[in-house]
């Protein structure tokens, strides 16, 4: 019995892995739904987590307010933050090419209250 000659390397089951794990990636990133409303986040070099059970204020481009979700103004933003517990987390989501008098209006009416669980959503350098 004659032993072959080992001349290369079959790529074909590595290629067969990789084509299931990219369609496993794509499938799944379509499913994944980040943001409902589409802002350009800034960036920052300091990483920390998003806590899921929060309320989430979102300042868009144009200077429109939402509160979870809905569109509201400064005035209706102040009696629904009026009921909330002052221990609540609040994430400020404001889009970077807003004016910053719009960011500072809705951490004005925030700091008003005395809420101490502010943050500001940013995006990292990934």
């Amino acid at each position: 019995m004659a032993i072959k000659k080992f001349e290369g390397i079959n790529v074909i089951p590595f290629v067969d892995i990789m084509l299931v794990l990219l369609a496993i990636v794509l499938t799944t990133s379509t499913l994944v739904e980040k943001n409902l409303i589409p802002v350009s986040l800034p960036k920052s070099s300091s990483k920390s987590k998003v806590v899921h059970k929060s309320i989430v204020i979102t300042v868009k481009k144009n200077g429109e307010i939402f509160y979870k979700q809905n569109p509201l103004t400064l005035t209706s933003l102040k009696e629904k933050i009026s009921i909330l517990p002052l221990n609540s987390i609040i994430n400020i989501n404001c889009d970077k090419e807003s004016k910053f008098e719009n960011f500072v209006s809705v951490l004005d009416i925030l700091k008003q209250r005395e809420f101490k669980n502010i943050s500001i959503i940013t995006k990292t350098d990934d």
